[in-house]
């Protein structure tokens, strides 16, 4: 959740601070009864009023997407809005670089459906193709070091892409009929970093998605036509039978649900962070000795 603001100022407390003096304020705070209130509000709408909602509400707003189901709803959703703001909301693509082809394909043919749609595509770091990813960590590293592999293939370039970009809420594809963690999702969440994330089809079905798709001719990856319903990397995606959870051939047959992304920190990222808490505390020890040394 973002810090509270902090200021001496009347005005900026009591929330009236004006245009120039607000510096000092958070971009967005939500109290824990006002985030709760305003879940209970918008899960009363339909999802292109949580839509309108955001754009009122939410500065340096994004869309994330893998180019699933939803994430296709949400972005035909944004194209045909009508409302007195613009919908000027670009996309982040995290291109883990093990991509089918059919959704590197199904990427231009968004393009070509959404010509005023940006999208921005994250890769990991200093890799551009397959083969820089397996020269600098090894072939199948989602076998040998799986919690990095989720670090590296996706957790890094999203909290790059949030960084680079400025971005300060995401609208997200998830919902809660996905199963797994879903299940009890908000429309609105504020995760560890602060950041803000909205789900605006929490509370949709997966044939209300497939219906709003079909109604509205959305494009759609071709492997949806070979028993596909959620498409992550080739390498830990399979078909699924229609008695079995949506994400049920994500990661098939084992207890893992998500990629890292939406989780709270791996223990990789738990470990980078206490190593960079570390490095910054030696160099404010030795400039503190320096400054010592310095005085005597």
């Amino acid at each position: 959740m973002s810090p509270r603001p902090r200021s001496n100022s009347p005005e900026a407390e009591s929330g009236y601070a004006s245009g120039c003096s607000t510096e000092s304020l958070a971009d967005v705070y939500f109290t824990r009864s006002h985030l709760k209130f305003v879940n209970q509000q918008l899960a009363k709408l339909e999802p292109q009023d949580v839509l309108r909602w955001c754009l009122t509400s939410l500065p340096r707003l994004w869309q994330t997407s893998a180019f699933g189901l939803t994430g296709l709803a949400i972005m035909d959703m944004i194209s045909k809005l009508d409302y007195a703001i613009k919908p000027d909301i670009e996309l982040i693509f995290l291109d883990t670089l093990y991509h089918f082809s059919q959704t590197l394909d199904l990427v231009q043919r968004v393009e070509r459906r959404y010509p005023d749609l940006k999208i921005h595509t994250f890769k990991p770091e200093h890799c551009e193709t397959t083969q820089d990813f397996e020269q600098k960590f090894g072939e199948r590293f989602w076998e040998t070091d799986e919690e990095r592999y989720d670090y590296v293939a996706k957790v890094e370039p999203a909290q790059r892409a949030y960084r680079e970009l400025d971005v300060k809420a995401v609208l997200t594809g998830r919902r809660k009929t996905q199963g797994g963690k879903r299940g009890d999702l908000d429309i609105v969440e504020i995760d560890d970093q602060g950041l803000i994330k909205v789900n605006p089809l929490a509370n949709w079905s997966f044939k209300q998605v497939q219906a709003y798709i079909k109604d509205n001719d959305v494009p759609t990856n071709d492997l949806l036509d070979q028993g596909y319903r959620s498409v992550g990397d080739w390498h830990s995606t399979q078909p699924v039978t229609d008695s079995e959870d949506e994400r049920a051939g994500r990661w098939k047959g084992r207890q893992k649900t998500e990629c890292g992304i939406h989780n709270k920190k791996s223990r990789y990222a738990i470990f980078l962070q206490e190593q960079e808490e570390k490095r910054q505390q030696e160099l404010s020890d030795a400039i503190t000795n320096g400054l010592k040394i310095e005085a005597a």
